[in-house]
């Protein structure tokens, strides 16, 4: 099963539960065009179109989040128990994405440095850690969040977001097919920004082993879906308290 296909599967699953049919269905449609045309050199640039406004109809819903949930609703873990996205909290999903996203297209595609140390955004954002947070479970993930200044944190994103789509912009169809070397594969490993931990050491392999065009349809679009629907249940689930 293709990943649009297994979003869609997943992405029925949580409609019954959140009631947000209309914007998932929108998303996911996005997903899939943004994917069929970047197969092809003709249609690449329309696809990189198409994923620049599914990214900005994804950050609308964050920023929504900044506009209207107060501080203990980003901290809220009401799914502690369960597994899945919906297991964290939005402060800590929203750090994920990011993390995730300014280390693949800094260390690994354009190989320079990440925002998070241009920014020094470590210290702005308080956080006591580096890393993606994959390493972290439950009630670690409820005290971490609790760390964090929301307010750098968005500046963050915003940053973020920006800089990939730059990188993206300059990327030729053909460069697409490149993969991450050996050498920047074993630097990535000495910058400790993925934990050793059994959850988070994968994501190297993981990442090392698809070539650009395969990131960009995960880290940059498809991972971005899946935490922000979830956040999307935490919220509605919060609300109905």
């Amino acid at each position: 099963m293709n990943d649009t296909a297994d979003l869609t599967a997943n992405g029925k699953k949580q409609l019954n539960e959140i009631g947000g049919l209309l914007v998932n269905k929108e998303w996911s449609e996005l997903n899939k065009v943004m994917q069929t045309q970047m197969r092809k050199s003709d249609t690449y640039e329309a696809g990189i179109d198409t994923l620049f406004e599914l990214r900005n109809r994804l950050m609308k819903t964050l920023t929504t989040f900044y506009n209207e949930l107060n501080r203990e609703e980003f901290d809220a873990i009401p799914f502690l128990n369960t597994d899945g996205y919906h297991s964290k909290t939005i402060a800590y999903s929203i750090w994920h994405i990011f993390r995730i996203e300014d280390i693949v297209a800094h260390i690994l595609i354009s190989e320079d440095e990440q925002v998070f140390c241009t920014g020094n955004y470590q210290e702005r954002i308080h956080s006591p850690i580096i890393t993606t947070g994959n390493e972290l479970v439950k009630q670690q993930i409820a005290d971490f969040s609790k760390q964090l200044n929301l307010e750098e944190l968005y500046s963050y994103i915003f940053e973020v977001k920006a800089s990939t789509e730059k990188i993206i912009k300059s990327l030729s169809y053909t460069e697409l097919k490149k993969k991450v070397s050996e050498q920047r594969k074993e630097y990535l490993k000495s910058l400790n920004v993925v934990s050793n931990n059994e959850n988070a050491i994968w994501l190297i392999d993981y990442w090392c082993n698809k070539d650009i065009r395969g990131l960009i349809q995960m880290p940059f679009s498809r991972h971005w879906i899946m935490h922000i629907e979830a956040s999307i249940r935490i919220r509605n689930k919060i609300h109905l308290k």
